[in-house]
């Protein structure tokens, strides 16, 4: 199994920026999927955006695009979740979480290994 884990979440004021991060190790393979979940109380989890560590490709849910900036750092197995124009309605717990074998980024249900969680608070 791969083990993920978050940090860097905290508080900020809408229109405020944060960056998490998702450290990976464990991976059978070389490249997998490493998507972005969050759920936020009394809502469902939902997938927010996912890269491919092979080629950096990213995918990104429409209400983050263009506010939400994913990248990685092979050398250290991590991949970075910038968000930017932070709203209220962004805060939740997120979760990063591994596919593997990648096969689809984009497919949330594909992705079995999870982190612990990072809290992200938004206030107006």
């Amino acid at each position: 199994r791969v083990q993920l884990v978050e940090s860097g979440g905290g508080s900020v004021q809408a229109g405020g920026s944060l960056r998490l991060s998702c450290g990976f190790s464990g991976s059978r393979y070389i490249d997998i999927c490493v998507g972005w979940f969050r759920q936020a109380p009394g809502k469902e989890r939902e997938g927010v955006a996912s890269i491919y560590t092979g080629n950096g490709r990213t995918y990104y849910i429409d209400s983050v695009k263009g506010r939400f900036t994913l990248s990685q750092d092979n050398a250290k197995n991590t991949v970075y979740l910038e968000m930017n124009s932070l709203k209220p309605d962004d805060s939740a717990m997120y979760y990063c979480a591994a596919q593997e074998p990648a096969s689809n980024c984009g497919t949330w249900w594909r992705y079995s290994d999870w982190g612990q969680g990072s809290q992200v608070t938004v206030s107006s």
